[in-house]
């Protein structure tokens, strides 16, 4: 009697625990099946600046899967109900590169200062709602972040990337290097990283990338940020004409059709304020790197000829700003082709430290106003009557604040780390 009893007990639990095991099952495959007909899979997404800031952005992305990607956009936030949004857009481009499906869609006659929330739709379902704004068309001021080589060493490079969030610039401003070796595995976790540039609430911040010597082609650099031009030189300008920054390319010859196309650029730029930034220095703050006579004898004259204000370069992996200097070729305060000129001359800062290998700052110059090595990029504040600008050290990003997104342009956020060198910790450029 016991026994049959046990026996019968036994036979219960086991049926009692391959249903509750059955039914687990059936709830985890109703569950993704739901979650894989709601959710596309895109990933790795980027804003690109490749016109008029005030009135288009492109949106790229990587497309794992899913087909007829569509992007649905409106200055409302709808969320996720993808057919409440007024407008919409197929893909303009798409280019198998780097180990990744790159989709393009260059959204037109956007106005400006104005907010955009947009979804993509492909045939597996949608992402989640993301929203950037587009800069204005007025001469109000804006900040800008500045840096470049974020190379292989991940923790400074992600938190660099965090503080975009955090920071909120109109741009940011790449100076070349992304990865270490330009491999598909590589560009796929650089893209992964660079997702911190988003902020908690979606809001995304759009690039100027620039070509640096990591980066193995032209094409690479233009199939991954669908820049406007295929040799990656080009001129973006914000607001009406407040500023006007050049994107250079020194991994090509820097004569021939890149400085014609340069100077007929220049000779016609009537901006308040002129930048250029490009990968190599004209005159490297380190020893072991080659002096940059190229770039020099073809830009450095037109640099100077036509005003330009600030020039950003990388490649070094050490810190440095200038005093403003101009072109020399002889004379006690001429060192390395640059002498001093407060008036007229240029600032150039950089190079490098986005989380390439830091290197010692061991070649100053009469003309240095300050150098040093560590992990940081510029954050710069373009106005009307001034560029002011910060060096950001960048290791303590996690205990950064975020600042709103109606924090008025040349406000930092609290708990930030700027640099403080004997020289003081503000560079300001007045006209």
């Amino acid at each position: 009697m016991n026994s049959l009893f046990l026996q019968g007990f036994m036979e219960c639990t086991l049926k009692l625990m391959y249903t509750t095991m059955t039914l687990k099952n059936i709830l985890f495959l109703f569950v993704f099946i739901i979650y894989s007909a709601v959710f596309s899979n895109n990933e790795r997404y980027r804003l690109i600046i490749t016109d008029d800031p005030a009135r288009t952005i492109t949106i790229g992305w990587d497309q794992v899967s899913g087909q007829n990607p569509i992007v649905y956009y409106d200055s409302k936030d709808h969320g996720k109900s993808y057919k409440k949004y007024k407008f919409s857009k197929t893909v303009d481009r798409v280019v198998i590169s780097k180990g990744m499906n790159n989709n393009f869609v260059k959204l037109n006659d956007l106005l400006p200062n104005t907010a955009y929330y947009f979804i993509i739709k492909d045939s597996e379902g949608f992402s989640k709602r993301y929203w950037f704004r587009t800069a204005p068309d007025k001469n109000s001021p804006m900040t800008f972040i500045s840096g470049g080589d974020s190379r292989n060493n991940r923790e400074p490079r992600k938190n660099a990337n965090l503080l975009v969030s955090k920071i909120k610039p109109t741009a940011v401003f790449f100076g070349g290097d992304m990865t270490a070796r330009s491999s598909d595995a590589q560009w796929v976790e650089w893209f992964n990283d660079w997702q911190l540039t988003i902020a908690n609430d979606g809001r995304m911040f759009p690039v100027l990338p620039t070509r640096g010597n990591h980066e193995d082609s032209n094409k690479t650099v233009y199939d991954l940020f669908d820049t406007p031009s295929k040799e990656v030189f080009y001129a973006i300008t914000f607001g009406k004409d407040l500023y006007t920054i050049y994107t250079l390319n020194s991994e090509i010859s820097a004569g021939g059709n890149q400085s014609k196309w340069l100077q007929e650029r220049l000779m016609k730029d009537a901006s308040i304020w002129k930048s250029a930034q490009y990968h190599k220095p004209m005159r490297p703050h380190q020893k072991n790197k080659k002096e940059g006579n190229d770039v020099y004898n073809n830009w450095a004259t037109l640099f100077y000829k036509y005003h330009m204000d600030l020039v950003y370069e990388s490649d070094s992996h050490v810190v440095k700003t200038t005093y403003p200097i101009k072109p020399c070729s002889g004379g006690e305060s001429c060192e390395e082709g640059f002498e001093r000129d407060d008036t007229t001359g240029i600032v150039f800062v950089g190079e490098g430290c986005w989380g390439a290998p830091i290197r010692p700052a061991d070649d100053n110059k009469i003309w240095t106003r300050n150098s040093g090595s560590f992990n940081q990029f510029k954050w710069v504040t373009v106005s009307t009557s001034e560029i002011v600008l910060k060096t950001i050290m960048v290791d303590n990003a996690d205990k950064v604040a975020e600042n709103s997104n109606d924090e008025k342009p040349g406000i930092l956020p609290s708990g930030i780390s700027i640099w403080k060198p004997s020289h003081g910790e503000t560079v300001v450029i007045k006209k």
